[in-house]
C-alpha cells in the first residue's frame, strides 16, 4: 500500500530528572503518546517505532528543571499519503452518496457520490446496501469488503482522508487482484504462443551442397547465416501543509 513509509531518524529525546530511573520507559512513554498523530517535522503520522539509545551519556540542560538529553536511533513506521496515492481500507458504512472507510485501523477515508465513478450502481439487494459494477457482476463493494482507493487529500489535524474511485485501478482489491491475475495469465500464454510460433518459423533446416562435404544452416536471413530465436517467458509485473484539496 502507498502511503507508508519507514524512515531511519536520529532522534533527540529531552527528559525530566525523575524519569531517569527509567530511561526506556520514558522513551516509550513518550513515543507511544506520538502514535496515530500527525508530526509536521517527520511530515507523517507515527504507526509504530522501534529504537536504539545511541550514547549511554546523557547531556544534562540548565534551567529551573534541568532535564536531559538523550540521543536515538530509530527506525518508524509513518502514514503520509499524499494526492493521487492508492491505499487500502476496509468499508464500514455505505449509502447511495457515499462510503466510509478505515485505513490500518485509525484513519477515517471518504468518498463522495461524485468520487464514485459512473460503472458503480448503488442497489438494496436483499436488504444490504451494495454498489456494483455495471460492466463485472462479480465486482461487489459493500460493508466488510476490503477496497482499494485513491488519495484526494488528508486532513492533517484528524486524519481523515477524502478519497475517491474513479481511477480504474481502485474498487474492491479482491476483484482488482483477482482480474489482474487473468489479465496477466491470458497476456503470457498469448506471449508464449507468438514465442512458440516464432521460433518454428525461424528454426534453421541443415542442407548439403553437393560437391562439398559441408553441412551449412540456412535460416530466413537472406545470408544464409543461422537465425536465433530467444523465447523468455519471464515477465515484470508492476506490482505540509495543511489540508490539501
Amino acid at each position: 500500500m502507498e502511503g507508508l513509509r519507514v524512515s531511519n531518524s536520529n532522534l533527540k529525546v529531552f527528559l525530566h530528572p525523575s524519569k531517569s530511573g527509567d530511561v526506556n520507559g520514558a522513551i516509550h512513554q513518550l513515543l507511544s503518546s506520538m502514535i496515530f498523530k500527525f508530526d509536521d517535522t517527520l511530515d507523517g503520522a507515527l504507526v509504530a517505532y522501534k529504537f536504539d539509545i545511541s550514547s549511554k551519556d546523557a547531556k544534562i540542560l540548565n534551567g529551573i528543571h534541568p532535564y536531559f538529553a538523550v540521543s536515538l536511533r530509530a527506525k518508524l513506521l509513518l502514514f503520509s499519503p499524499k494526492p493521487n496515492m492508492l491505499v487500502e481500507g476496509k468499508v464500514v458504512k455505505l449509502t447511495r452518496g457515499s462510503i466510509s472507510v478505515i485505513v490500518l485501523g485509525f484513519s477515517c477515508a471518504f468518498i463522495k457520490d461524485e468520487d464514485i465513478r459512473e460503472e458503480f450502481k448503488y442497489k438494496n439487494k436483499h436488504g444490504k446496501q451494495v454498489y456494483i459494477s455495471r460492466y463485472q457482476k462479480r465486482h461487489v463493494i459493500k460493508v466488510g469488503t476490503m477496497i482499494r482507493l485513491s488519495v484526494n487529500s488528508m486532513d492533517v489535524d484528524t486524519l481523515h482522508i477524502y478519497g475517491s474511485l474513479r481511477p480504474v485501478d481502485t474498487g474492491s482489491i479482491r476483484f482488482l487482484d483477482k482480474n489482474m491475475g487473468d489479465d496477466a495469465l491470458t497476456d503470457r500464454s498469448k506471449r508464449r504462443r507468438e514465442n512458440e510460433g516464432e521460433s518454428v518459423m525461424q528454426q534453421p533446416s541443415t542442407t548439403v551442397i553437393q560437391g562439398l562435404n559441408t553441412k551449412v544452416k540456412e535460416g530466413p536471413s537472406s545470408t544464409g547465416t543461422e537465425a536465433l530465436s530467444f523465447n523468455n517467458d519471464q515477465y515484470m509485473k508492476k506490482s505540509k501543509k495543511h489540508k490539501t484539496r
